[in-house]
């Protein structure tokens, strides 16, 4: 009975741990996604600036000589925001390219759409993407009050709201809870913070159900062109391992076999070293066919994880190479052998060609899409459009419908950037 409770006792205390590491990371990602929310709603602040100015020239007729301009600077805006909505949880399709002309615009929907989508952003989105960022500041200020009131000048304001004055300890005291107090205003609140920043861009940018999709389906047409080619040119891979190599070991153990056992009555020590020959190559064959089975599939994928199977790669590198890897969830055993051969690749190309002394790979999933980025202080000087390796990344990645940009200019440094949806 006693052994049934400690098990329950721990099962209970793992459970909280992993509640408080769950609603911990969920808090941090909606406080990354307030802040980035907050930049492009600074941005639809001046774009509707720029566009009342607009309206109001338009009265004597010279706005009507800003308003393309401004109009691309709302399409290009929107288009940011589909962008970073899709880093922080599913894709936002894209319309057709609106007009910029503007009669035109002034009838077409997926502009009017964007319209209202600018004017709440620019209000309520850049009111929760500036108290994404105050929160946490806030926190941080009075939580660690205790720490530095002394040095604080006399009847200067304690906490953060403006009010209050600490002349001892208890004060002092008094401050810091409220920092807790706004700890766990964060940990509740920020997650439906994100969510309700995020939700006008969803609504309003996405593609319409009248809209032609003649794009994205060539597009996902070639996408799963790119995963057959890949998938082809992996068995050809594996084919081609399992021919060159273990084949020919298999068939030299098989004739050092029938050799010994003809040798064996007549010359039993040529018969013994036949049979050390056929052991070694025996032996090769078994090497060669693990090192097939890792190509497959790793096995430190299913022991150890990604964080663990990124740790072995950096390991075995020839660089020395820094792994930061924040995944606290799988992802589908596709996505991470996908990011594991991505790696792998990435960090022999380091090793062979960019004459780098230092290697960095961080790995981060938010909002569905695990995000994978790949440095060096090398050379610099890779070509995206250029080498097996690269296009064998970029198969992989197209196979999932994923995103790559390399950035490698010359003298370095490299750095390889790669999301991919997590349960693709």
């Amino acid at each position: 009975m006693a052994i049934q409770q400690d098990a329950t006792a721990g099962d209970r205390r793992e459970g909280f741990k992993d509640t408080v590491v769950r609603t911990t990371n969920a808090a941090g990602a909606a406080i990354a996604q307030l802040a980035s929310g907050l930049s492009t709603a600074l941005l639809a602040l001046s774009v509707l600036l720029w566009l009342a100015v607009t309206a109001m020239a338009s009265l004597v007729g010279v706005g009507l000589l800003m308003a393309p301009p401004v109009l691309r600077a709302l399409h290009t805006l929107a288009g940011r925001e589909r962008h970073r909505l899709g880093r922080w949880g599913p894709e936002v399709l894209a319309p057709e390219p609106p007009p910029t002309q503007l009669r035109l615009a002034l009838l077409d929907p997926t502009t009017r759409r964007e319209l209202r989508w600018l004017v709440q952003h620019a209000t309520v989105g850049f009111l929760l993407g500036f108290l994404g960022v105050l929160l946490p500041i806030s926190a941080a200020r009075d939580s660690l009050f205790p720490l530095y009131w002394k040095l604080v000048p006399k009847d200067t304001t304690a906490t953060s709201v403006g009010l209050g004055n600490a002349h001892s300890w208890p004060d002092a005291l008094a401050v810091a809870m409220l920092g807790v107090g706004w700890i766990a205003i964060i940990l509740g609140l920020m997650p439906g913070m994100a969510r309700l920043q995020a939700r006008p861009g969803r609504a309003l940018l996405a593609a319409g159900p009248d809209t032609d999709l003649s794009l994205r389906i060539a597009e996902l047409t070639a996408t799963r062109a790119a995963a057959l080619d890949a998938h082809a040119t992996e068995l050809r891979r594996i084919e081609r391992s399992l021919h060159d190599g273990t084949q020919n070991r298999i068939v030299s153990v098989t004739v050092l076999l029938g050799a010994a056992r003809r040798m064996v009555a007549r010359d039993p020590a040529g018969a013994d070293e036949l049979l050390e020959r056929a052991q070694s190559a025996a032996e090769q064959a078994l090497a060669e066919l693990r090192t097939v089975a890792r190509g497959i599939l790793p096995p430190v994928l299913a022991d150890r994880g990604l964080a663990g199977a990124l740790a072995g790669l950096a390991a075995n590198c020839a660089v020395p190479c820094r792994i930061d890897v924040e995944v606290p969830e799988r992802c589908a055993a596709s996505v991470e052998a996908t990011a594991y051969f991505i790696v792998a690749e990435a960090l022999t190309n380091i090793a062979k060609h960019s004459g780098a002394a230092h290697a960095t790979v961080t790995a981060r999933s938010r909002g569905g899409r695990l995000h994978l980025c790949v440095e060096d202080d090398g050379r610099g000087g890779a070509d995206e459009d250029g080498g097996s390796g690269l296009n064998g990344i970029r198969r992989r990645i197209a196979a999932h419908d994923g995103n790559l940009s390399l950035a490698s200019p010359p003298g370095g440094p490299t750095t390889l950037k790669v999301d991919l949806p997590c349960g693709s």
